[in-house]
């Protein structure tokens, strides 16, 4: 019998905090009377992590383990979880004890009301100010992006219908957008719930301002997936066009200078602007086509659409999914 509730939980170099999180998460989850799995996915620990984890399993067989042969980051880790949930709900947490699993009931109620994703929101974060400072900002940054109103995206406390984590791909770095990629695949329904957050009770933070780096560069990719993956002349061809509108607007007078006005425009600076500006958006221009020649025969391949639900007319056959006619 599948359980309700599966919870994933990244663990990297965490073996300290592993026994109290499995019995603060059997707690939450037996009190609200759920059914419950948990699945551990070691990644690349270098201390005892996965014999804690061997040792809860050995202990309780709803506590189950992935290991990795070295550390592949966090996304992977969430990616090797989901693929092997059972729940009709999902849930992630981190594994410092910072995130607090009597939160999780909560969550998984809203989604039993008809929420998509939850996503947790330390309202009071128990971090330096090294840490909440650039957070702020950045998630202000994703919050203006991405058009998702939520105030802490890479809370590691979130709550998923599975549907959800089935229907996302997530790698790199790419688990601070789970809720843009989820949003862009159909699941708007994203809402949030402040949380508890806890001042870190073992081990070394794996914090570094190198992420909120990759953060920013991650935040393009996903803009750039998420609305023109399957347009892209519309990215590449707005570019070309500015640019070279731009670049023959600056020849255009350069050539009225020199025609009309006589003047020498050999060693001004602009003319080479004007040609540079010019085969900058041809170059955009010819990107964007072969971008369109790329996803063409593969948007033409995958021309089918998912229906969430159907009402057919009274002697219509009901179908939940279909493909436009040939």
């Amino acid at each position: 019998m599948s359980p309700t509730v599966s919870i994933v939980v990244p663990v990297y170099n965490e073996a300290e905090s592993l026994p109290e999180l499995a019995t603060r998460i059997r707690e939450a989850m037996e009190t609200a009377g759920y059914d419950f799995e948990v699945w551990f996915v070691d990644d690349g620990s270098a201390d005892g992590s996965w014999a804690a984890i061997e040792a809860l399993h050995a202990q309780d067989g709803r506590f189950a383990g992935v290991r990795f042969r070295k550390n592949y980051g966090k996304s992977a880790a969430l990616a090797a979880g989901f693929a092997r949930v059972r729940g009709r709900y999902v849930a992630t947490l981190d594994a410092d004890l910072q995130d607090d699993p009597a939160e999780l009931p909560a969550m998984v109620a809203r989604l039993e009301a008809g929420a998509d994703l939850v996503s947790g929101w330390k309202r009071k974060r128990q971090d330096p100010l090294s840490k909440t400072v650039p957070s702020r900002f950045f998630n202000a940054v994703t919050r203006w992006a991405s058009g998702i109103p939520l105030h802490d995206f890479n809370s590691g406390i979130k709550a998923y219908r599975a549907e959800v984590v089935r229907a996302v791909r997530v790698y790199g770095e790419l688990h601070r957008y789970i809720p843009l990629l989820a949003k862009w695949e159909g699941f708007t329904r994203i809402e949030e719930q402040p949380v508890r957050h806890h001042a870190r009770k073992y081990g070394a933070t794996k914090f570094g301002l190198e992420r909120f780096l990759r953060g920013f560069l991650d935040l393009i990719t996903v803009i750039f997936l998420t609305r023109f993956a399957r347009r892209p002349m519309h990215f590449f061809g707005g570019f070309g066009t500015l640019g070279f509108l731009v670049g023959f607007g600056v020849l255009a007078y350069l050539s009225f200078v020199k025609l009309f006005l006589g003047e020498p425009i050999g060693g001004r600076p602009l003319l080479i602007l004007g040609a540079l500006m010019v085969l900058l958006g041809a170059q955009s221009f010819l990107a964007g086509l072969l971008g369109e020649m790329i996803v063409r025969p593969e948007m033409e391949d995958a021309a089918r659409y998912d229906v969430r639900e159907v009402l057919a007319a009274k002697g219509a056959e009901n179908r939940l999914t279909a493909a436009p006619p040939a």
